[in-house]
């Protein structure tokens, strides 16, 4: 994707990139972080960034997908060949994965739900930031994001949530389109003409 395409037209074509079809490389450390400070203009109401990110690159990202197929087998001890290895490449398939931490909470002018609902606003904005530099970018939630058992090897803190992983890399594979839902079956109008 070229970062000078209009924003409309890149509205109507948007398509995330499976992570098992990514490949290196992926962003430098100040592309990152460029990235990440496109990502944080979200709504925010209250100023409160009631987010953080964690960034793993590198070959820690073999240390977390041993660790998290441990835990797989721990629940699952009859997994198949072809699931361990989907368990132990959890966090290889992209060059850099970025989790966007949820520290939402009680606040005494602020709903939660606000608070939880702007952290889904900048995993939507990761993406976008990372294909305005050229990335290919998918966010996904898996098992882990719910199973508190990994949140010590994930670097998530008690009382946070994981709004999700953001995947960033690299593809050979074309971006294929997926049905989408029609406006007519999504929408109910209210006054004006209908």
């Amino acid at each position: 994707m070229k970062s000078d395409i209009k924003l409309i037209d890149y509205l109507a074509v948007r398509r995330s990139i499976p992570a098992f079809q990514m490949s290196e490389p992926g962003p430098e450390k100040a592309e990152i972080e460029e990235i990440l400070r496109l990502a944080s203009r979200v709504p925010d109401h209250g100023k409160l960034a009631p987010w953080r990110f964690i960034v793993y690159r590198g070959e820690e990202r073999v240390h977390i997908g041993k660790e998290l197929l441990k835990l797989a087998l721990e629940a699952k001890p009859d997994l198949s060949e072809d699931m361990i290895e989907v368990e132990r490449a959890r966090f290889t398939r992209a060059p850099v994965v970025i989790a966007v931490v949820s520290k939402a909470g009680p606040h005494f002018k602020i709903p939660e739900w606000e608070q939880i609902m702007s952290a889904g606003a900048v995993c939507l904005n990761i993406i976008f930031a990372a294909n305005a530099h050229g990335w290919v970018a998918n966010w996904l939630t898996e098992w882990f994001a719910y199973d508190e058992r990994a949140y010590w090897l994930l670097g998530v803190q008690p009382g946070e949530r994981v709004a999700g992983f953001v995947h960033i890399g690299s593809t050979n594979f074309p971006a294929v389109e997926r049905p989408r839902p029609e406006i007519s079956e999504t929408v109910t109008w209210v006054g004006g003409d209908a």
